[in-house]
């Protein structure tokens, strides 16, 4: 039984920084596609930023050198380092999982979601 986690959401100001973690139980971070995605109220989610079993990553452009995706495979936890933060950045942010060789070739493949954790951004 696949499970993921996420921690790490809270308020921030504008340019600060922020950590989100996401816990995997049930199956091996390391040999599946892992990402992040988010959602703004009124708007669709985006994919955010994905990493490959052989560490590979893609991101959205819009956090193009201010995220970065990362993971854990002894502690099977995926990570997104947020730095610089906008305004454009306040959503609910979930963890996802591909489990079929190649998910992470687009944004749409993810087969397990967490429930998420929100990120907020102050003036």
């Amino acid at each position: 039984q696949g499970r993921l986690v996420e921690s790490g959401g809270g308020s921030v100001q504008v340019g600060g920084s922020l950590r989100l973690s996401c816990a995997a139980s049930g199956y091996s971070a390391s040999r599946f596609c892992m990402g992040w995605f988010r959602q703004a109220p009124g708007k669709e989610r985006e994919g955010v930023a994905v990493i490959d079993s052989d560490g590979s990553t893609t991101y959205v452009d819009s956090v193009k050198g201010r995220f970065t995706i990362s993971k854990d495979n002894a502690k099977n936890t995926l990570y997104l380092q947020m730095n610089r933060l906008k305004d454009e950045d306040a959503a609910m942010y979930y963890c996802a999982a591909g489990v079929e060789p190649g998910d992470c070739r687009g944004w749409d493949y993810m087969d397990y979601w967490g429930t998420g954790t929100l990120v907020t951004i102050s003036s």
